[in-house]
């Protein structure tokens, strides 16, 4: 197949399904990667409907045999792969009060270990495709943080530093295999909307007030806004960059 593959974690919603439209419009063909088989199956209807190219697979990020089978599966059926966007993600708040050690390693295990997992099934098969770009989604909080993100910030630091690391690692063998982190700020996606509704209003609103309340640009970022920068690190157009962290975050990180 000589169309470009790109492989989106968590991409039937969200930052992850903004980017599988971006990347579809750029000429990819996208394999929607989700936990949640009926809403990557619609996700890739929808695509479909815009005449894109797409496909889905059922992924558990956290699960090594399933990353096995679905890069194998990606190998079979498309015969490569070009860009792989670590996306899939878990938001759960909490301190270190709060935090459970079963808490933490929920986190961490689809945040951290999928990232790597992602890379270490997926970077073979974009060596053998004769490179690529793997797009790693970090957040603000993997490089500043809050009290009520204590497991979520672990983990998103570790997703900023284990992406310079690959990328260093692909660089030094010389395999074609860019590796960037992206950090957003404040993002309208479901899983942020839908955790703050849930979320004590004496506990969201002081929250709100300092976070998205000191966001430069006053507003929530849009899903779009992120497909975009993705697109970006997806194309030739950033082929100089890796190990590279790319802020999205309306100026919040830059006081």
């Amino acid at each position: 197949m000589s169309q470009q593959v790109a492989l989106i974690t968590g991409g039937a919603s969200g930052i992850g399904l903004a980017a599988a439209k971006a990347l579809a419009h750029a000429g990819f063909h996208v394999v929607i990667a989700d936990i949640q088989t009926a809403a990557a199956e619609a996700a890739v209807g929808q695509l479909r409907s815009e005449q894109l190219s797409a496909s889905a697979v059922t992924l558990d990020v956290s699960n090594e045999d399933a990353w096995r089978a679905a890069i194998d599966s990606v190998e079979k059926d498309l015969g490569r792969l070009d860009v792989l966007v670590n996306n899939a993600g878990l938001g759960e708040g909490g301190t270190l009060a709060s935090t459970t050690l079963k808490a933490f390693n929920r986190v961490m295990a689809v945040n951290v270990n999928g990232v790597f997992l992602g890379c270490k099934y997926g970077i073979p098969l974009m060596e053998r495709s004769g490179g690529g770009s793997v797009i790693n989604v970090s957040s603000i909080f993997g490089i500043v943080s809050d009290q009520l993100t204590l497991a979520y910030s672990a983990s998103k630091g570790a997703v900023r530093t284990l992406t310079k690391s690959l990328a260093l690692d692909c660089a030094d063998r010389g395999n074609g295999v860019r590796v960037n982190s992206i950090h957003p700020g404040f993002i309208e996606t479901p899983m942020v909307m839908n955790a703050a509704a849930a979320t004590p209003a004496e506990v969201i609103d002081p929250y709100v007030a300092r976070t998205v309340g000191q966001t430069p640009m006053g507003r929530f970022g849009q899903p779009d806004e992120l497909g975009d920068v993705i697109a970006f690190l997806a194309s030739d157009a950033s082929r100089f960059m890796t190990g590279s962290e790319v802020t999205v975050d309306g100026g919040f990180t830059a006081r």
